[in-house]
């Protein structure tokens, strides 16, 4: 008989990976959208000026043409507030950032107030959930503008330019709508039929966690996307066959992909093989979605939203490390006589992630790929500089190779990125290449080192926390689902999508706080017991068994 009493593991400081991290994986399946969104949206606004002869205004336009690497995984009922949202975002914080650099020219406080920007801005973008590429491109946008001459009266005119380049972004990302209305949609529900796939031809652990997420996410996608329709119907049908494969896996997991394949086309919705549970799923989204869009189901996303913000939340820790790693690097650069300390700033806050270890890769990769991307911009600036036309096409060229190449790994596509950041100097009026270069190495290791110290020194014993609240979580999860097994459908049903959606958070505070430093010790054996009785559920509940499938093993 094996010991199955709880194991705990003290995750004090650890080996950090090297090679790992910087090893290149697949592209996404929809790197193209956020590259041409951000080419299209970039090349109005920088067209228009170049042909005014206005280029020095491009730092405001590009501020709001970035808000076009948004959104893009969203349907485009969310995708359009979303966007929006960033948008207004993006120019509160420039708004910031502007006035408190016409109101003063002290380092100190230009420092310190963009350290409480970056802060403020990854808090917020990791509450919300926003996804890639998160904050990042608010602090940059932000930091920039601190340290760029500004006068008090300008400021109206130069929010007007990133506003209405914010308006052009939001029009790029909303407007495949009325070619392919329901094209997120297919692609969230491809996706959890090719993780049903892979959970189908290797049974395990880790492709039963990849499947629940997928599928998750794929109806959380479905019920967001406003009404149903014909194809949304269909595309309900088929997550539905999803989620009943992980309990009785199809004896030919290509027949999933092949659904998937034609899911991702323009054609007609494959229409799945009937199953016992898909009546029940479809009824239970549709009361999910009227429960959302009432008065009480918005005021409780609020309510849950600003708990995600209070003074007992796990994003807290992460927040206060942005804060002073971002000012450490900054007041460091400063120190040194760097001109441009915003620079140490964006590489400090870029690196914070979930925990001590993804933001040890980050900083790997933040470096690599700026070093290398000096280099190319050294290789590039010569043509840069034949004309107007050819910096603004240099421009467009490495924001579209930056979005083609962050989804294989983050250091290539900071390649790319890093060129794109010093060429956006250029529009202001040329500068010593020797002087750009090395300011911008010497900030890129200044930052990644005050960022990752902050990270190590300033701990996060609430992500061990987190771990016992959705342990808590997916035990009452569990408990609702399985006394809601002889309930009407539509409860079974919410009560299913509950316990799916603690699986995965409990997965994402585990694995969140495996990967962090200085904290209590964690319960391995009992997250493992955890999963594996909330999978078993899971299973018992999708073909309605009996409460004798429902007993641990």
């Amino acid at each position: 008989m094996s010991d199955t009493s709880t194991r705990a593991r003290r995750p004090f400081a650890r080996g950090l990976p090297l090679a790992a991290p910087l090893r290149l994986g697949r592209p996404s399946d929809t790197w193209f959208k956020p590259a041409l969104s951000v080419v299209v949206a970039s090349a109005v606004p920088h067209l228009a000026l170049l042909a005014t002869g206005q280029l020095d205004l491009v730092m405001y336009t590009m501020a709001g043409s970035l808000c076009a690497l948004y959104g893009h995984a969203l349907p485009y009922a969310r995708r359009a507030r979303t966007v929006a949202g960033v948008v207004l975002s993006m120019s509160a914080g420039l708004a910031t950032a502007l006035v408190t650099a016409s109101l003063t020219h002290s380092t100190a406080v230009l420092v310190a107030v963009g350290a409480l920007l970056a802060a403020a801005q990854k808090v917020l973008c990791d509450a919300t959930r926003i996804g890639p590429p998160g904050h990042v491109i608010l602090t940059f946008v932000s930091s920039a503008a601190l340290f760029a001459p500004q006068r008090l009266g300008q400021v109206p005119a130069h929010l007007a330019l990133t506003l209405a380049a914010g308006a052009v972004a939001w029009l790029v990302c909303v407007g495949p709508a009325l070619i392919r209305r329901e094209g997120p949609e297919r692609r969230a529900v491809a996706r959890a039929l090719e993780a049903a796939a892979d959970c189908a031809a290797d049974p395990g652990p880790r492709t039963r966690n990849g499947a629940a997420a997928a599928v998750h996410a794929a109806w959380q996608c479905l019920l967001v996307s406003g009404r149903p329709t014909p194809v949304r119907r269909s595309l309900e049908r088929l997550v539905a066959h999803a989620e009943e494969t992980l309990a009785v896996p199809p004896p030919d997991p290509d027949r999933l992909r092949a659904r998937a394949a034609l899911v991702r086309t323009r054609g007609p919705v494959p229409e799945p093989p009937p199953g016992p549970g898909t009546a029940d799923a479809l009824y239970g989204i549709d009361a999910e979605r009227a429960a959302l869009r009432a008065s009480g189901g918005r005021r409780a996303a609020r309510r849950t939203l600003v708990r995600s913000l209070g003074p007992g939340s796990h994003l807290l820790p992460v927040a206060a490390r942005t804060l002073i790693g971002c000012a450490l690097a900054g007041y460091l650069c400063a120190a040194l006589g760097v001109g441009r300390p915003y620079w140490a700033i964006v590489t400090a806050a870029s690196l914070y992630q979930a925990n001590v270890t993804l933001t040890w890769n980050r900083a790997l990769q933040r470096t690599l790929g700026n070093l290398l991307g000096v280099l190319v911009f050294a290789a590039v600036l010569p043509l840069s500089r034949t004309g107007p036309l050819a910096l603004v096409l240099c421009c467009l060229f490495f924001s579209f190779a930056a979005e083609a190449l962050i989804t294989r790994n983050y250091w290539l596509g900071s390649v790319a990125v890093t060129p794109m950041a010093l060429l956006v100097l250029e529009f202001g009026g040329s500068h010593p290449a020797g002087e750009l270069i090395g300011d911008r190495v010497l900030d890129t290791v200044l930052g990644a080192l005050a960022g990752f110290l902050a990270a190590t020194l300033v701990t996060n014993r609430r992500a061990a926390g987190r771990v016992e609240r959705a342990l808590e979580a997916t035990a009452r999860a569990r408990t609702e689902a399985e006394t809601a097994y002889a309930a009407p459908s539509a409860e079974l049903d919410r009560a299913r999508r509950a316990l799916t959606a603690s699986l995965v958070e409990l997965r994402e505070a585990g694995d969140t706080a495996a990967g962090e430093w200085w904290q209590r010790a964690l319960p391995e054996q009992e997250l493992l017991a955890a999963e594996q009785a909330g999978h078993r559920t899971l299973a018992a509940t999708a073909q309605r068994l009996g409460p004798a499938a429902l007993a641990p093993e």
